[in-house]
């Protein structure tokens, strides 16, 4: 049996907007902990890293040290917090639901391979009810290796028996492309996701504004003279 062409994706600021409800949940942890909560606005430059650094930047935006053992103790209430509420005010990007319907009418597989912990990502795509139509999910804690390991993407495609060779990696930030560059594969990006610098300074092989574009910027990715020029 022949491998399916595969379009695997990131999750947070690629697939849907999650600041929101990490946010909400870093704002728990500070408040608790007698900090000042942090506005929505300060998302973009806050999330992205893991929940770990979340609270990290979160303490240092506060000017309060913070010490590997708390930290360590924060990290496991803020995953026991936000398992609570995980989407109740995030939402899927516009014209997701549309890509993903138009590139599996076109025969390729779907996969999410995502730095988020594998039960919140499972339950943010139940959530959304998305999750049948990825053939594997993959999360930080899924196999000994996460992005920007180049083995997280590669065993992501293999357990949803995909083909390496006619891969594509969807993301948001400068992990996806690392990680995507360093399996061989080529990228394509969002600039509204969660990125320190603006995508473009990156230089994923396309930026699309819209998943409407995702399709025809999947079948220019696969085209070797494409990725050339």
């Amino acid at each position: 049996m022949s491998l399916a062409p595969i379009v695997v994706f990131d999750l947070d600021g690629t697939l849907a907007e999650t600041a929101p409800d990490i946010m909400r949940t870093l704002n728990v942890i500070l408040t608790r902990e007698g900090l000042p909560a942090l506005p929505y606005e300060r998302a973009r430059e806050l999330v992205g890293a893991g929940a770990r650094a979340l609270i990290e930047r979160g303490f240092k935006v506060s000017g309060r040290p913070l010490d590997a053992e708390t930290l360590e103790r924060l990290f496991q209430d803020f995953l026991t917090i936000y398992a609570q509420d995980v989407a109740s005010s995030s939402h899927l990007f516009d014209g997701v639901l549309g890509a993903m319907d138009a590139l599996t009418g076109e025969g390729y597989a779907l996969a999410v391979c995502t730095n988020k912990p594998i039960l919140h990502t499972r339950l943010i795509l139940d959530h959304f009810g998305i999750a049948d139509r990825f053939a594997s999910v993959a999360g930080r804690d899924t196999f000994p290796f996460f992005k920007p390991d180049p083995r997280h993407l590669t065993l992501t495609i293999e357990a949803a028996k995909g083909d390496p060779k006619r891969a594509v990696m969807i993301g948001d930030s400068r992990t996806d492309i690392a990680t995507a560059r360093a399996a061989g594969i080529p990228s394509i990006c969002v600039p509204f996701g969660y990125t320190d610098v603006p995508i473009e300074t990156l230089e994923p092989d396309f930026i699309i504004q819209h998943f409407d574009e995702l399709p025809a910027a999947v079948a220019r990715a696969l085209d070797p003279v494409a990725i050339a020029s």
